[in-house]
């Protein structure tokens, strides 16, 4: 069963490699996106629970995300399904949004995310595609790939709390990627 590495863990801290084209057809990318899978749903801490998963966190340096919301809201982030993900363009509108962290479930923070990005990545069939995000999404999206580049979401935050510093104040909350 896959589980999440501690943050101090090589994968967290090195810039992830491709999936080949070999890795697609022997089944590796499906086994990696099952083993994301299983470990997205494992997560449940302080009645919050997460709504995306990169490859470093489960110890593979290999370049995957997905965005899968466990969440039983009706307002669902959308599902999505990245291998081998890059940002082709980031809005020059910005802002300071709140985040948290599977790999660092103690602290949260401030980061300055771009407000729309552009995705180009594959399916776990190896189907290319493109896609815009906005929102949340779009922040989800850049959290995500910075995973695949060995950066932390405390390597960019503006501010860091931990968690006891966050009783009470919900206007702090922020989803777990």
């Amino acid at each position: 069963m896959a589980k999440l590495v501690p943050e101090n863990h090589p994968a967290l801290h090195t810039i992830a490699e491709e999936f080949t084209a070999e890795e697609f057809a022997d089944g590796t990318v499906t086994k990696v996106l099952k083993d994301l899978r299983q470990a997205i749903k494992t997560y449940k801490v302080d009645g919050f629970t997460a709504v995306a998963i990169a490859a470093p966190q489960i110890g593979m340096s290999k370049r995957m995300f997905i965005i899968e919301d466990q969440s039983s809201d009706s307002d669902r982030i959308p599902t999505v399904i990245a291998v081998n993900p890059k940002i082709t363009k980031f809005s020059k509108k910005t802002h300071v949004v709140g985040e948290g962290c599977l790999s660092i479930p103690d602290q949260y923070g401030l980061v300055r995310r771009s407000t729309n990005v552009t995705l180009t990545a594959t399916d776990e069939n190896g189907v290319a595609y493109t896609r815009g995000a906005g929102g949340l999404l779009a922040q989800i999206i850049q959290h995500e790939n910075d995973h695949l580049d060995g950066i932390l979401f405390t390597d960019r935050a503006e501010k860091v709390w931990t968690k006891d510093e966050m009783k009470g104040d919900e206007k702090r909350e922020a989803p777990l990627t």
